[in-house]
């Protein structure tokens, strides 16, 4: 199967390599040749680190980044049985993408959106009818090419075959997939910014520091890693914008903290080459 992937950014490269790791031809898609070189960059990187080997045969990372073929036109989608879109995290990015793949594909193809709360139904609403049916999201975790599980979630309109055809897809290429109902922020992320937000809200409360409460949800709950490690890797400003959406769909219980609010506007938002919680707390 050739599979497309829309969009090279951090989240959209790695599922494209996953599926070039699954032994499939991919077309990695973005309109900036520059993001490609990068993305390009970055997956052979990961590569070399042996990242990949850890979950896939020796074999199959060898051979991955040869599977990967970068494009800026995206109408070579049209060679595509599977196509993900893996743009901004904005209903009216999605939507433009998604217009844009519904004119160029395949009627046969699968379109899947990598959302991490927009409702897949609200998602659809641009596409002809005939395409709604197969459509449906699919959820990846960060990094994609080592966390497993992807929720996978119907619309509406998306036929169960597809979803059961996306499901077995995706245990072809070493992924867990769990099938999810379409509501606003899914299941995972409402419980995780369930969490977050609480832990902020201790920080704010003078109940224990950043550094300490990730020792306390690693070593008493058994997580891999803690609250405030993780929001320095996906950014704060990411968290935001989600608990922005969660608010806006179930109200009080996922109002942002008020110190979230003030360390994106402060730039203290984590990510690459900016200060997070954990490097601001240990600089006092």
């Amino acid at each position: 199967m050739k599979a497309g992937v829309v969009g090279a950014g951090l989240m959209g490269a790695e599922i494209a390599l996953v599926f070039a790791l699954g032994g499939h031809e991919v077309l990695l898609h973005d309109r900036s040749d520059d993001a490609l070189a990068a993305a390009m960059e970055r997956l052979r990187g990961i590569l070399d680190k042996g990242i990949a080997r850890q979950f896939y045969a020796p074999e199959a990372a060898e051979a991955a980044l040869a599977r990967v073929q970068p494009v800026s036109a995206l109408a070579a989608m049209a060679e595509c049985a599977l196509v993900t879109e893996a743009v901004y995290e904005s209903i009216d990015a999605k939507g433009a993408v998604l217009r844009a793949l519904d004119r160029v594909c395949q009627p046969a193809c699968i379109l899947a959106s990598n959302t991490s709360t927009l409702p897949i139904s609200t998602l659809a609403a641009p596409l002809r009818p005939e395409r709604r049916a197969r459509f449906l999201g699919t959820h990846y975790f960060s990094p994609v090419s080592r966390m497993t599980l992807v929720e996978v979630i119907p619309g509406f309109a998306t036929d169960h075959a597809v979803v059961d055809e996306m499901i077995g897809v995706l245990g072809g290429i070493g992924k867990q997939p769990v099938r999810i109902k379409d509501v606003a922020g899914f299941a995972v992320n409402r419980m995780l910014h369930a969490l977050l937000i609480e832990a902020v809200k201790l920080v704010e409360e003078g109940v224990a520091t950043p550094a300490d409460l990730d020792v306390a949800c690693r070593l008493g709950l058994g997580h891999p890693i803690g609250p405030f490690a993780m929001m320095d890797i996906v950014t704060s400003d990411l968290c935001l914008q989600v608990q922005d959406i969660l608010h806006d769909a179930y109200g009080e219980r996922f109002r942002p903290p008020a110190l979230l609010k003030q360390r994106v506007a402060a730039g203290l938002g984590g990510g690459k080459g900016r200060a997070g919680w954990i490097e601001t707390n240990r600089d006092g």
